[in-house]
């Protein structure tokens, strides 16, 4: 949680400052950068001397990049409620044609920042936005170094947001740091998650450390395992020529999975400033050991979905989606096994799974706790004591719950499993949010909390990097494994039985 939120009862707006979105014509900004700007205006939260200057290579001008952008906010769920907020925001946005390798196009770029400092008063402090292909990043950070619009001088700022991405493997994540630091400080540069702009995943360090009665069972002592499950019933969709560079363990565990790791098993920080909580991610993830080869044939499992019916709806297997090679063997499905290696978690293993064309679109944290001894119990009709559980859900139904056991009514001891349910909507209501709210609000007043870290990136990667390289070596010979629509191979299931333990039900 910001730590803002925790020090005064209502967030002011952020100071002054102009975003400019490299890729601005692209879906990210329509659906998500723009609608979450809205909803900042609408909460009082965006910078009354703001403006908004999109860069891209489509042929648009300003009034057609406006018309575009208002054609998509009128018809998004997320539109704000007073016109006016509306028209004030597209009356401050601007557009600029050009490639991201041309040196002119970032002086016409210099000369619309400086105008917008001029006309919005914006003060000299500008954040950009890298919504690009990650074969951009490097180049347009150079760019902007040479163009002189990222110096911090006379009290301005100048940040970065990079969208994941980053790197796809440790050296190629090394190098492209060693790139833009050539340019940036690490002050400057926001590595941005947006699991981490979801309101259950900023609440799980205020429900660990502001709740007395969950920190001190929060241990090897109490806690049996931990699963976290990422699971999403639709395809690559449009993303076939994306997703064969990447898959399923690059696209969602360095950052999605990894984010939620640390965030569950760090230890306490002395404070909620951004280098604090960091710190003790990087803790979490240094004290997780690379695996051995034979580590990762028994650990790690990868998946491949093929052809399924779903009633009436046929399913395609993935080499049959757009842009996919017909022996294509991209993994869409990963589950791991993770031991941390640390006073709090050791013996506690860490299960991990995430996937494409699963039987539903669900993200949680499932900790479940060690069983109570039976002894109590022996001479009851009592055949089986069921653990305790705690879920937190991070979408689509945003909450946490607590199952325990209670005695069923009636003259003979039987025990039922209860939940006490926790749901955000019903005690706090619904407001529009695309998730990114939080995390363009923390860029304009310089929270990083909830960005990721050099160090933390790097040894997120250290930690897949043998992964990467026994997959590399060993070609998935059984490809596709499980069928869409089912909850991946079976070899998912056996990584949890040889444990004596299974999967969470989804329900």
């Amino acid at each position: 949680m910001h730590r803002d939120a925790l020090a005064k009862p209502n967030n002011l707006p952020a100071g002054p400052c102009a975003m400019v979105i490299f890729g601005a014509s692209g879906d990210l900004t329509r659906r998500k950068l723009i609608p979450a700007l809205c909803n900042l205006a609408a909460a009082g939260l965006l910078p009354a001397r703001f403006a908004i200057i999109g860069f891209a290579f489509d042929p648009l001008t300003t009034d057609s990049f406006r018309k575009q952008l208002n054609d998509e906010v009128q018809s998004s769920e997320t539109a704000p409620l007073d016109p006016k907020l509306w028209d004030s925001i597209l009356e401050r946005t601007f557009y600029i044609q050009g490639d991201f390798k041309d040196g002119a196009a970032y002086q016409q770029l210099k000369e619309k920042v400086e105008q917008a400092d001029r006309d919005y008063q914006t003060g000299g402090n500008r954040f950009f936005y890298l919504a690009v292909a990650p074969m951009f990043f490097s180049e347009i950070v150079r760019q902007l170094g040479q163009a002189g619009l990222v110096q911090q001088q006379s009290g301005h700022w100048s940040r970065v947001i990079i969208e994941k991405p980053f790197g796809h493997d440790l050296d190629s994540a090394r190098q492209l740091n060693a790139e833009i630091k050539k340019v940036l400080d690490e002050t400057q540069i926001y590595r941005i998650d947006h699991y981490l702009g979801k309101e259950t995943v900023q609440n799980i360090m205020v429900f660990r450390f502001g709740n007395s009665i969950f920190e001190p069972i929060w241990t090897r002592s109490f806690i049996d395992h931990v699963q976290i499950t990422a699971a999403e019933s639709v395809g690559v969709e449009h993303r076939g020529a994306y997703y064969e560079r990447a898959g399923a363990l690059r696209d969602m565990v360095p950052n999605h999975l990894f984010q939620l790791v640390t965030l569950t098993a760090m230890e306490p920080p002395i404070s909620f400033e951004a280098d604090a909580v960091r710190q003790k991610q990087a803790e979490v993830l240094h004290s997780i050991q690379p695996s051995s080869p034979e580590d990762v044939l028994q650990n790690m499992v990868r998946g491949q979905y093929g052809e399924s019916s779903d009633g009436a709806e046929r399913l395609a297997a993935y080499r049959a989606e757009a842009n996919v090679a017909p022996d294509s063997g991209t993994e869409t499905f990963v589950a791991l096994r993770l031991s941390i290696d640390n006073w709090r978690w050791a013996g506690v293993p860490f299960y991990l799974r995430t996937g494409k064309r699963l039987p539903k679109r669900a993200t949680e944290i499932a900790i479940q706790f060690r069983r109570t001894p039976f002894v109590l119990f022996r001479n009851t009709p009592v055949k089986e004591l069921q653990p305790n559980r705690l879920l937190i859900r991070i979408q689509p139904d945003e909450g946490i719950s607590l199952s325990f056991g209670a005695k069923v009514p009636g003259p003979v001891m039987h025990l039922g499993l209860v939940n006490m349910d926790f749901e955000y909507t019903r005690y706090f209501g619904s407001a529009p949010s695309t998730g990114y709210e939080r995390l363009l609000y923390d860029c304009m007043i310089g929270d990083a909390t909830l960005f990721q870290r050099t160090d933390v990136l790097e040894a997120a990667w250290k930690i897949l990097q043998p992964v990467l390289d026994v997959w590399s070596a060993l070609p998935p010979r059984n490809f596709p494994n499980y069928s869409a629509g089912s909850w991946g191979p079976p070899e998912a299931a056996a990584l949890m039985a040889r444990d004596g333990r299974e999967w969470r039900e989804l329900e």
